[in-house]
């Protein structure tokens, strides 16, 4: 299944420089199975993105949007 994913960072730090807003976005073609584990992971784990980025040292509010896409929308 093709996903977009849409990552909303506020109020950053990386590598000490301060960064207002970071939006990342992605397209991915994924098992259901491997989105709703994705989606348990981010809501469930503490300090998710920290962890995995490296340099990002704070995040404020993020949220991670995962929407299904039709073929036409990345073709």
């Amino acid at each position: 299944m093709k996903v977009k994913f849409v990552l909303t960072m506020d109020d950053v730090v990386v590598e000490d420089q301060r960064i207002d807003q970071v939006v990342l976005d992605w397209i991915d073609d994924l098992a259901q199975d491997e989105i709703l584990e994705i989606s348990h992971r981010w809501i469930t784990t503490q300090n998710f993105l920290t962890t995995r980025m490296e340099g990002l040292m704070r995040v404020g509010e993020s949220s991670l949007t995962i929407e299904p896409l039709e073929e036409t929308d990345y073709v």
